[in-house]
């Protein structure tokens, strides 16, 4: 039985999403975590009126599904767009199952920014949406800085962006930041966190553009001047 087929099931025997997310015995924290970005990515695509075909592709970008599984994501999809909930609710509830894990968190909010950013532009109202959330998970303005950076496009983001380092820090320092954000990112820790095996598709990406930064900026360092 596939981790969506189980989703679909166990929401439907606790009554809805509301059930899902205050039941007494939590969920296992791989269904937690694909629960909070279906609901939370449904109600952000809400905020701005309209899902993208890009934001549902963005979201098949996060999450390995395989096609037999499309048709009870997009039933939970639904469920989570149209319950009559606040996006708030859900946030205060998933921010309580993964209290102290704050890798997790992290993790949710750049697969939001990574779906709110799939269509090459972050609304007003997205953001606003992923502030919001970002202060229910109670994640720092340092690390939500770093999230949205490196969820910028390719175009307007640098290596120093994607480390979230600044370009006067020395290599040391900069070699620092990018072992622990590499060890933060890496899909093995946050799998063994509960983040479940379908959604490593993202820490994959993310894990391999840092490492890409961190070799790009030491290049450059290192690099015989010219003249």
């Amino acid at each position: 039985m596939s981790l969506w087929t189980r989703l679909r099931d166990r929401i439907a025997a606790l009554g809805g999403l509301i059930g899902f997310f205050s039941a007494r015995k939590p969920p296992e924290s791989s269904e937690a975590f694909a629960m909070a970005i279906v609901a939370l990515g449904a109600k952000m695509a809400k905020s701005d009126g309209r899902v993208t075909r890009d934001e549902v592709l963005a979201f098949r970008e996060v999450f390995r599904i395989e096609d037999d599984d499309l048709p009870d994501v997009g039933r939970l999809y639904d469920l989570a767009r149209q319950d009559v909930a606040g996006f708030d609710l859900y946030a205060r509830q998933i921010a309580r199952m993964f209290a102290g894990r704050d890798e997790m968190l992290e993790t949710l909010l750049d697969g939001l920014f990574h779906i709110a950013q799939a269509d090459g532009a972050l609304h007003e109202n997205e953001m606003l949406f992923l502030n919001t959330v970002a202060e229910i998970f109670a994640v720092p303005d340092d690390v939500f800085e770093r999230v949205r950076l490196r969820n910028l496009p390719a175009q307007d983001r640098s290596p120093y962006d994607l480390l979230g380092v600044s370009p006067d820090m020395d290599l040391p320092a900069i070699r620092s930041a990018w072992r622990a954000l590499a060890a933060r990112l890496h899909p093995d820790r946050l799998q063994g966190e509960g983040l479940p095996i379908e959604a490593l598709r993202l820490t994959e990406a993310r894990l391999a553009e840092v490492n890409a930064a961190f070799d790009a900026i030491r290049r450059s360092r290192t690099l015989p001047s010219s003249g």
